[in-house]
């Protein structure tokens, strides 16, 4: 049995994604008490399940303990399990739950909303560790819906790197382990012609590989992710964001990130978001 654990902060994303593994095959239970969560899996496996994902949080156990303890003894014990942790901004979720209209499950009579987010967030720090993140704050449905899909698809016994370009202008992915700046080098922005393109796009990428400095630049960062990726991924972690950003997040930051991922699929279990990008 394949067993895909979806957590995270309330109003993140949770039942999207739920919803898109129901749709892929998967029997799906959401609001499990973290308690229950190995004796779960051991039932539907035992009754041949072949995918299952199960929805905790802090709606069913306020014990952090209570999931952080199950998920590293079903690891220990050699399960097929992946763990998936939405999350978003403060200000984002005080929005969504504005315009929703629904209660936090933490709330009370002394709390302000952001209160119980901040609550919520620090309650679930340690599952978070123990997971591959998705910030969700700048995410459409649809995109939180695909990358759901890319992440159900991996072979969990493998590492999974997370490459991922975005625009500092609004805001440094909540996800990223290492964050990378390259608006030191020259922008495309300021050309008519490349202004409407992409890093993808091979006008974009003869522009910048014109600068020995992108060169110099990328070739610094592909050597200390050389260097450095094994050490992280050591500390009993099975993925890693990597976050390269320029101004906009169009044109540098996605040339670096696909440039990376080229050098590193054949060692790694690799994704690439571009965060800014329809």
């Amino acid at each position: 049995m394949r067993l895909v654990l979806i957590s995270g902060l309330s109003g993140s994303g949770k039942s999207v994604a739920l919803n898109v593994l129901e749709d892929a095959g998967y029997y799906c239970i959401d609001n499990l008490p973290g308690r229950f969560l190995h004796a779960a899996a051991d039932y539907l496996n035992s009754q041949g399940y072949p995918h299952v994902a199960i929805g905790i949080d802090a709606r069913s156990d306020r014990n952090p303990l209570a999931l952080s303890q199950p998920i590293a003894e079903l690891r220990r014990q050699g399960a097929d399990l992946t763990v998936l942790f939405l999350e978003a901004k403060t200000d984002t979720l005080v929005k969504r739950f504005s315009e929703t209209r629904r209660r936090h499950p933490l709330s009370d009579e002394h709390s302000t909303l952001p209160e119980c987010i901040q609550r919520e967030r620090e309650l679930l720090a340690d599952v978070a560790d123990l997971a591959h993140r998705i910030d969700t704050s700048d995410l459409s449905p649809n995109a939180l819906r695909a990358w759901v899909k890319d992440f159900a698809g991996l072979d969990p016994s493998r590492t999974t790197v997370l490459l991922e370009s975005f625009g500092f202008k609004h805001g440094i992915p909540l996800d990223a382990d290492l964050v990378f700046d390259v608006r030191c080098l020259p922008n495309p922005h300021y050309d008519p012609l490349l202004r409407p393109l992409t890093g993808k796009d091979p006008a974009v990428a003869a522009f910048l590989e014109a600068t020995p400095q992108v060169l110099g630049l990328l070739g610094d960062v592909r050597g200390f992710l050389e260097n450095w990726l094994p050490c992280y991924l050591r500390d009993n972690r099975s993925y890693i964001t990597v976050a390269v950003g320029c101004t906009g997040g169009q044109h540098r930051s996605v040339y670096f990130v696909e440039a990376l991922a080229r050098h590193f699929a054949g060692h790694y279990q690799v994704l690439v978001r571009h965060r800014e990008l329809p």
